[in-house]
């Protein structure tokens, strides 16, 4: 899948902007705060209707200006993919297909297969465990239909049990019958979201081991570990068990929006123990081992956005990262840095066309 043009008005802080890219790597290099990171995240937002970066919708309009259009023309599986996405003030966003608009956005997701890897991803070793669940989650999305509905799913009949948990603290009541509805709910999608998190891990974790190994010459041992309650029982069971505590606490507190990873090198946490080099040589095997995986479930070679990729990396490892990206398994690629003439050196040790924009 190639993105073959990119249109930007009013994004961030763009007001007109075009640009045709390469089919294999497209570098995007200028100082600081010029806009090389918004220029992927517009790319991003094509692939999943929002910003990577922003979570505030409207923030990503540029200053001053009413709306955002962001327009993308795709060449996948020998069709054409022409793809906008749309916000004005005041208004719902808007996702167009062809033309067509998207009645959910969850419809969308997985037709533009992408990965990103940034410094933002820092937030998976620092952030609590929502983030990691959410990493999780966009994996297996980008590829299972039924497992991102069982999840809104879950999410819904999860917000409605600590409401009412919330209405019997409040009215010094409690009804057991409406209750154990919203267990056997929880129970359903619950246990389908785990089993099919459980399976991608098991699959995932030897890929990402792999991935570490070339990255660090082999020098660490990392491990990557999948938590959750379900390990434990039924979540049925685990729900009638913890009742007097959701009753205190007013919310639910177990199931699989508990669910963590863990993260270690040579057997301690990599948060605590692992240098900078270390914890991002550990998130870009975590990002390569992502893009396998989506490209096996898919068979399209994702979308790969490398942004401030040489920051905190010695030589060594950006050159074992360069040579990864070195064959045909890799489709296209756009890379964000600060130093034209380093990212030129460095593209040019793979013997693939490629493209700079200056900004």
């Amino acid at each position: 899948m190639i993105l073959k043009s990119l249109s930007l008005l009013n994004y961030k802080n763009f007001d007109s902007k075009s640009f045709v890219f390469n089919d294999k790597i497209n570098c995007i290099v200028g100082n600081n705060g010029i806009g090389k990171t918004n220029v992927l995240d517009a790319i991003y937002h094509l692939s999943f209707g929002k910003s990577y970066f922003n979570p505030v919708a409207t923030q990503n309009i540029k200053h001053d200006e009413d709306f955002f259009v962001i327009n993308g023309d795709y060449h996948k599986n020998d069709t054409t993919e022409k793809v906008v996405v749309s916000l004005k003030r005041g208004q719902k966003k808007v996702i167009k297909r062809n033309g067509k608009i998207y009645e959910k956005f969850s419809d969308h997701i997985g037709l533009l297969p992408l990965v990103i890897i940034s410094p933002a991803d820092r937030d998976l070793i620092i952030e609590g465990s929502e983030t990691r669940r959410k990493f999780i989650d966009s994996v297996i999305s980008q590829s299972d239909k039924a497992y991102l509905t069982d999840l809104i799913k879950y999410t819904k009949v999860l917000a409605q049990r600590n409401a009412l948990l919330k209405y019997f603290a409040l009215n010094h009541t409690f009804n057991a019958d409406t209750i154990a509805v919203y267990n056997t709910q929880l129970t359903e999608y619950g246990t389908r979201i785990f089993e099919k998190r459980d399976a991608f891990l098991k699959a995932f974790i030897p890929v990402f081991k792999a991935r570490y190994k070339v990255i660090s010459n082999e020098n660490e041992v990392v491990e990557l570990t999948y938590e959750s309650d379900l390990f434990e029982n039924n979540l049925n069971v685990l729900l009638q068990k913890n009742i007097h505590k959701d009753k205190a606490l007013q919310y639910t507190n177990v199931g699989i929006h508990k669910d963590d990873l863990s993260f270690n090198i040579e057997e301690h946490p990599i948060k605590k123990f692992g240098s900078q080099g270390q914890q991002k040589s550990f998130l870009i095997a975590l990002k390569l081992a992502q893009f396998d995986f989506i490209k096996a479930q898919s068979g399209v070679n994702p979308i790969l956005l490398l942004d401030d990729i040489f920051d905190k990396l010695d030589e060594n490892r950006v050159s074992q990262i360069i040579k990864l990206v070195n064959d045909e398994h890799f489709g296209q690629l756009f890379i964000s840095d600060t130093h034209a003439e380093r990212t030129e050196q460095v593209i040019k040790q793979v013997h693939q066309s490629y493209e700079m924009f200056k900004l």
